[in-house]
């Protein structure tokens, strides 16, 4: 089987040739990958920072949209030759940078008709980040007042997007070339994080402070939290929790897998309701190049690797 990956911690991205799977517990689904997500944490991983639950050599990637190949005997939920998305972790052998990709049933999510397979595959981990900040960490509500730090990354828009489409007012930061596209997602204000004086202005247009604020830029925790009012709350995806200052409740979100909600946020991909804008595609052989790509394609685009 060929994958993307790595011999051993810390090695370039290359071309593999590992043992075709085997045999499927009763709780598995058997993956024809046919798109696979690429972020900045299959870096992390290539790097050993995050343990995925097997070692080198090994195949790369979380995330894959293709085929049903089979299903495990208990699999109620998924047929043979389904479309389907997944982001399963632990792994359960492989990543998910290869021609095929073993997941955990209960992870995997199955894709309309209408939704494109590149777009499937880029999906499952920032969408899950997304409405597992907005929905579990801030507990967004209708009628308040939002931030989205850093919302002109694939993250950062679909956070956007899940905070509006909860009825909220949305205040985001990005660059001046995201700032129409942000604002289409569903930003009333975008503002130039250049600005130094940015969290005074999302201040000022909330009238004292945001109710909450999400930072999804690298470091800009800090910044963030100085636009939240006095005990509202704060939740950050960048490893970068501040000190609590202001009875300002602070979360740090880390994805987790889950089938259910993916399912979900599918279905709002295929309303228009979440968007997914692939930049570029590689095959396997270019794993490097793309995970390279990485945050230097266009501002809001995804990287996909297509076996």
């Amino acid at each position: 089987m060929r994958a993307a990956g790595i011999r051993e911690i810390g090695d370039p991205v290359m071309l593999l040739e590992l043992p075709g799977p085997r045999a499927l517990r009763p709780d598995e689904v058997l993956i024809d990958a046919r798109a696979c997500g690429i972020g900045n944490w299959d870096e992390i991983a290539r790097q050993g920072g995050w343990d995925l639950g097997t070692r080198p050599p090994m195949a790369l990637g979380v995330e894959a949209a293709g085929l049903a190949a089979a299903v495990g005997a208990q699999v109620a939920d998924v047929e043979a030759g389904d479309r389907v998305t997944a982001h399963s972790l632990p792994l359960r052998e492989q990543g998910a940078w290869a021609e095929r990709y073993i997941a955990a049933a209960e992870h995997v999510a199955v894709v309309p008709a209408g939704v494109a397979f590149d777009a499937a595959g880029a999906l499952p981990v920032p969408a899950l980040t997304a409405d597992q900040t907005i929905g579990d960490a801030l507990g967004v509500r209708a009628g308040e007042t939002i931030l989205v730090h850093g919302a002109g990354g694939v993250t950062g828009g679909m956070l956007v997007a899940l905070a509006a489409y909860r009825g909220a007012t949305v205040i985001a930061t990005a660059g001046p070339c995201s700032a129409s596209r942000v604002a289409a997602l569903g930003a009333e204000f975008v503002l130039d994080y250049h600005q130094p004086d940015w969290p005074e202005q999302a201040r000022a247009l909330a009238q004292g402070g945001v109710d909450a604020a999400v930072n999804a830029a690298p470091g800009g925790s800090i910044q963030a939290m100085k636009a939240v009012r006095d005990g509202g709350r704060l939740a950050t995806i960048t490893s970068d929790p501040p000190a609590t200052e202001r009875e300002i409740s602070v979360r740090e979100v880390y994805v987790a897998p889950d089938g259910s909600r993916l399912s979900r946020l599918v279905r709002l991909l295929a309303q228009g309701v979440l968007t997914v804008a692939v930049g570029e595609r590689f095959p396997l052989e270019q794993g490097a190049a793309a995970l390279a790509r990485v945050g230097h394609v266009a501002p809001g685009s995804a990287v996909v690797l297509e076996p």
